[in-house]
C-alpha cells in the first residue's frame, strides 16, 4: 500500500520514511502542503501523513481541501504535530483526520498506528467496491453504472466528446424462471453477463440494471456505433445453450441504444434507450432499436 507524507522537515520525512519502509510500505514524500496536494491528486494514496504546520499551507487548508474533494476525500489523514494543545487535535479529527501522532516520532507508535489506519482503509475499500457490484452476475450495479454516468458526463461538459447508452432486456426471461426454476434463471442472468464482458471493450461499462435488464455506457461512441456492440451482444445472447436435465433452454435479448443526440443530461441519456428497447420489444424482440432523435431519421432497427 502506499502512503503519502507531507511535511516541511527533511528530517521528519527522512524519520517517517525509514520507519514505514520497514513495514513493506511504498512512501512516497512532499516537503510543503501545495506540493503534497498535488502529489494527493498524482499518486492516490492509501493514506496521508500530514505535518500540521508549513509555512506555505497549512495540515488543517491541506486536509480541508482534500475532503472538498469527491475523489480523494475517503483517503484516511493522520496529522504529524508537536502540539500537545487538545484544541488542536479536536480541530483536525472534526475537519476529518482519522488520527494524530506526536513528534519527536515514536517508531513503534507511528507504525502501530500507520497499520490501524491501512488495515479501516482496506475495509472501506472492501465495502465500497461491494456496495457497487451485483453479487450475482459480478458486473457493476445500478449505483455503480449512474457514478460512472456522472463522471462520463462531467468530462463531456469539460472536455467534449461522445458518449451512448445501450439498454438490453433478456426476453421472456420469466418464462425461463416459471418453467425450469430460479437456479437455471440465476444461471442464464450469468451468462448473458459472460457475453456482455466479451464483446465490450476495457473502456466500455456493462452493468446489471436490475432483473433481467442490463445495460453498458459506450464511451467515445455514437448510437451506431454502440449499436454494432449491441448486436454483437444480442447474437452472443443468442448462441447461449444451458443444460437442465434433459432440456436445453436458450434465450433471446432486445435492446435500445441512444447517444448524445437530443440528451441534455445524462437520465435524458438513459431515457432515450429506454424507449429505444419498448419500441424493440414491441416490433417483436430480438432486436437492436437506435432511439429515434431530430438529427436521426427513424428505422425499422
Amino acid at each position: 500500500m502506499k502512503v503519502l507524507i507531507i511535511d516541511d522537515s527533511p528530517e521528519a520525512l527522512r524519520i517517517a520514511e525509514a520507519h514505514l519502509q520497514r513495514e513493506g510500505l511504498q512512501v512516497v514524500c512532499a516537503n510543503s502542503g501545495r506540493v503534497g496536494l498535488d502529489a494527493v491528486k498524482r499518486e492516490r494514496p492509501d493514506l496521508v501523513l500530514l505535518d500540521v504546520e508549513m509555512p506555505d499551507m497549512s495540515g488543517f487548508e491541506v486536509c480541508r481541501a482534500l475532503k472538498r474533494e469527491a475523489e480523494l476525500c475517503m483517503i484516511p489523514v493522520i496529522f504529524l504535530t508537536a502540539s500537545d494543545s487538545p484544541a488542536d487535535r479536536v480541530r483536525g479529527l472534526d475537519i476529518g483526520a482519522v488520527d494524530y501522532v506526536a513528534k519527536p516520532f515514536d517508531a513503534v507508535e507511528l507504525r502501530a498506528r500507520v497499520r490501524a489506519a491501512l488495515r479501516s482503509k482496506h475495509l472501506q475499500d472492501l465495502l465500497i467496491t461491494y456496495a457497487h457490484i451485483d453479487p450475482l452476475t459480478g458486473l457493476g450495479n445500478r449505483r455503480a453504472l449512474m457514478e460512472r454516468m456522472q463522471q462520463e458526463w462531467s468530462r463531456i461538459e469539460r472536455h467534449g466528446g461522445g458518449l451512448a447508452f445501450v439498454m438490453a432486456d433478456i426476453d421472456h426471461f420469466k418464462q425461463i424462471n416459471d418453467t425450469y426454476g430460479h437456479n437455471i434463471g440465476d444461471r442464464m442472468l450469468c451468462a448473458v453477463a459472460e457475453v456482455l464482458l466479451l464483446e465490450c471493450r476495457g473502456s466500455d461499462f456493462p452493468a446489471r440494471y436490475g432483473g433481467e435488464e442490463f445495460a453498458i455506457l459506450v464511451p467515445e461512441a455514437t448510437a451506431e456505433t454502440a449499436g454494432q456492440l449491441a448486436e454483437r451482444c444480442r447474437q452472443g445472447i443468442g448462441e447461449i445453450a444451458l443444460r437442465a436435465g434433459d432440456a436445453t433452454i436458450t434465450t433471446t435479448a432486445s435492446f435500445g441504444v441512444a447517444d448524445l443526440d437530443g440528451a441534455e443530461s445524462g437520465e435524458e441519456l438513459v431515457q432515450a434507450a429506454d424507449r429505444a428497447l419498448y419500441e424493440a420489444k414491441a416490433r417483436g424482440r430480438n432486436r437492436v432499436k437506435l432511439a429515434d432523435t431530430p438529427s436521426r431519421t427513424p428505422t425499422g432497427q
